[in-house]
């Protein structure tokens, strides 16, 4: 592996490698994001168990039970989002590194660049998805003053 001594394409290397910086910063955003969202659900899971476990003799209530399993499906989806989120930062980090490697070296990665970044964005975009889905999970179940 031979590395180029000329500034130049060094430079360049820097500057191709850079750009999908700026989507890491999104996706760090977004996993703090969804990170808070998967708090409060097992806060509010651990709340409704809490009450359960309060009065053992009392029948089970079945409204607790129904939110129960919605938080579950709302946690599987934010480990999901979560997921994706960081299969979408190692991939763009692979980019990173076979853009500045394929600039700086005589290696050549012909189109590896390319499926990396281009699998980055999939998983992105499939971590938004799971976003949505979580939320419209989330408010279904809200009332909004309408009456049970």
């Amino acid at each position: 592996m031979f590395f180029s001594a000329d500034p130049g394409s060094v430079t360049h290397g820097i500057q191709l490698s850079l750009a999908p910086v700026f989507l890491l910063t999104a996706v760090a955003a977004m996993i703090g994001a969804v990170t808070g969202r998967l708090a409060r659900i097992i806060d509010r899971a651990r709340t409704l168990e809490e009450r359960l476990d309060a009065r053992p003799d009392a029948a089970p209530s079945a409204a607790v039970h129904a939110e129960l399993a919605d938080l579950r499906k709302r946690g599987w989806l934010v480990n999901v989002c979560v997921a994706l989120l960081t299969f979408c930062s190692l991939l763009i980090g692979l980019t990173i590194v076979t853009l500045f490697l394929g600039e700086t070296t005589s290696m050549e990665f012909l189109r590896l660049p390319t499926i990396f970044f281009l699998a980055g964005v999939i998983c992105f975009l499939l971590a938004l998805l799971c976003f949505l889905a979580e939320t419209l999970l989330a408010t279904r179940v809200l009332r909004f003053g309408r009456p049970r």
